[in-house]
């Protein structure tokens, strides 16, 4: 069945200093053959997408990216570099491939300014960040115009795991429970979090974060989010319960999470239309994710809807 991906990851030119944390983190052997196809467009991108039936990738700076810079007019600068890289990119596959901003998030203006003219000017499908920058959460009153402008585009924000600004006692004699294995899952979850709790979506409704990894953990948590919640206290009033948030505002992508039993359960917790195909490339197997999705215990519909018809209505393409 065709398919639309978009947790599908590249490296622009110049931004190798800004992915060596996640480089560290992997066999070296490993990262040797990701580190070849991150920057590359053309035939080893290609032919993955048409060996597993891939219709269409949307492309995203590697993480953690600019998130990590810590001279403002610098981050600027190479996020502008970045999207008219990508957009080129585009440009020589119109029809395979689609983008997302990568933004300087160390200055809102400007990270709203760049994402108007990525969506209007270069036809971009939303933007992907990569968790916090330098330690500030996308929850922080400064972003209010940011997300205005996110809303007012009505494009959604492809929220993505990073580091934690500090290292948790908790992993002390246990790094490799950090990064993906487990650290990316607490990290980005929270930030999601963070983001209902702090009234965003009752400030907001319409605003749609898009969560790889079968939502990172989220759907199997709303029935105990409600029921803790409702004995808390609480420093700001929500309109809703917090597992509406998640339903209402919160799609997740199967990205690196190729099993039944998390997918059957987000379909029950989140229905169908809320739930998008993508693999997670380079980092994970392209052919494993698609034929997970081609053999997972679905009627034809749901299978469509989450393969390519639910991209095409979120994101917009034609």
């Amino acid at each position: 069945m065709k398919k639309i991906a978009l947790e599908e990851h590249f490296m622009a030119p110049g931004f190798e200093n800004y992915e060596a944390d996640v480089e560290k983190m992997m066999d070296a052997r490993a990262y040797k053959e990701f580190a070849l196809r991150l920057p590359e467009f053309a035939d080893l991108r290609l032919q993955a997408m048409n060996n597993a039936e891939i219709e269409m990738c949307v492309l995203s700076q590697t993480s953690p990216g600019l998130q990590t810079e810590k001279d403002t007019a610098t981050a600027i600068r190479k996020s502008q570099e970045a999207n008219d890289f990508l957009a080129q990119q585009i440009q020589k596959h119109p029809s395979r491939f689609a983008g997302f901003a990568h933004l300087a998030m160390q200055d809102p203006t400007a990270a709203a300014k760049e994402l108007k003219r990525c969506i209007e000017d270069l036809g971009f499908k939303g933007a992907l960040v990569n968790g916090h920058t330098n330690g500030v959460y996308l929850d922080d009153q400064r972003y209010i115009p940011f997300w205005e402008t996110l809303n007012n585009l009505d494009v959604p924000l492809y929220l993505h795991p990073a580091d934690s600004f500090d290292k948790p006692h908790m992993y002390e004699d246990h790094p490799d429970l950090m990064g993906p294995t487990w650290g990316w899952t607490v990290e980005t979850t929270t930030h999601a979090l963070r983001l209902i709790v702090s009234g965003l979506f009752d400030r907001l409704p319409k605003l749609k974060v898009i969560l790889g990894h079968m939502g990172e953990a989220l759907p199997f948590m709303l029935w105990r989010f409600d029921s803790r919640w409702q004995i808390g206290k609480h420093s700001k009033k929500l309109e809703k319960p917090l597992s509406q948030y998640v339903k209402d505002n919160i799609i997740i992508t199967t990205s690196g999470v190729c099993d039944n039993a998390p997918l059957l359960c987000s379909i029950e917790a989140l229905g169908a239309d809320n739930i998008l195909f993508s693999t997670d490339y380079p980092f994970e197997s392209t052919q494993i994710a698609a034929d997970f999705i081609d053999k997972a215990p679905l009627s034809e519909d749901v299978r469509k809807r989450i393969c390519y018809q639910n991209a095409q209505r979120i994101l917009k393409l034609g």
